[in-house]
């Protein structure tokens, strides 16, 4: 008998061609919890994005589960230790969504520097604002980035090429590394203190979750930018919200929230703030590379044949 792969939160086309070339592919884009945990049982693996939680309890219910697939990068909705408790593999597609992210988190740099949103819907309402619009080069500038993977890096670049400096950064010291990618390594509180931007490329675990907090704020200098295109949870948002209001960030731009959709909308519709819903990864090249990506590590693992991005 084919093995079946359910598929929770949609899929591009190839992805479900290769898997059902090899098995049987069903798609239940927006099943909810209750449902899920009827149905997962008669499942050999599962392809998730972010909105469905693959918690222990599903683990528990999925008695034929050998693999769950994440057609992303993070994978914190998945609770990865009952995954080793019930043997189930858990892989993720890495490098597909990247590109996207990337440019997404440097168009949000423009955007900030330039106040574009606000040009844009001052014109839609007939205001011709030229002279209360007045922004930032960001050549010359300092970055820093914390986070230095495969986002990060490439944010570097592009900053790079347009005449800022680049500071980062990340876990293990490797500052020769990071100076072969065109950019210096420091430690946070030096970062925080020398930027005049910082953008966010973390994932979110236990000890990335609220990096930035109300202490990190008073180490930033006055008037700092801030972009966060990895996890909401990097950011106290709370604590951002209040450094909005104090005049200590001069605006920030979001595409991930520590909930979503938010359950509070004060930080989404504050005037220095520049919200997107969580669509870094969205564009069609990055999904279908995810898409490709996730549905032929899920293969190899029903396969037995080898791994690129085994997370457990």
């Amino acid at each position: 008998m084919a093995w079946k792969v359910l598929i929770t939160d949609g899929l591009e086309s190839i992805g479900k061609d290769l898997l059902n070339q090899a098995g049987v592919a069903v798609d239940k884009k927006g099943i909810d919890a209750d449902q899920l945990l009827q149905e997962v049982g008669d499942y050999d693996g599962m392809i998730v994005r972010g909105r469905t939680k693959v918690t222990k309890e599903v683990f528990d219910a999925a008695k034929k589960l050998k693999v769950v697939g994440r057609a992303g990068v993070g994978v914190d909705n998945i609770d990865l230790e009952a995954a080793k408790e019930h043997g189930v593999t858990v892989v993720n597609c890495p490098v597909a969504t990247s590109e996207a992210v990337a440019e997404h988190a440097v168009a949000l740099l423009f955007a900030l520097s330039r106040e574009i949103p606000r040009a844009d819907a001052a014109m839609k309402a007939g205001d011709w604002a030229k002279k209360s619009l007045m922004g930032l080069e960001l050549k010359g500038k300092t970055l820093g980035i914390i986070g230095f993977g495969n986002i990060g890096r490439l944010v570097a670049k592009y900053a790079s090429a347009m005449g800022m400096k680049v500071v980062v950064y990340k876990r293990t010291w490797d500052p020769e590394y990071v100076r072969e990618k065109g950019a210096e390594q420091v430690h946070l509180d030096e970062l925080l203190a020398k930027a005049d931007f910082i953008t966010l490329h973390l994932p979110l675990t236990p000890e990335t979750k609220h990096l930035l907090s109300e202490d990190a704020f008073t180490k930033m200098k006055d008037g700092i930018y801030i972009v966060d295109a990895s996890r909401g949870g990097v950011i106290d948002q709370a604590a951002l919200l209040r450094a909005l209001e104090s005049g200590k960030v001069a605006g920030a731009a979001i595409d991930v929230f520590e909930k979503e959709p938010p359950v509070e909308w004060d930080l989404v519709k504050h005037k220095k703030v520049i919200a997107t819903p969580h669509i870094g990864g969205q564009t069609i090249e990055a999904q279908t590379r995810a898409a490709e990506d996730i549905s032929s590590e899920v293969i190899n693992v029903l396969e037995c044949k080898d791994l690129r991005w085994k997370i457990c």
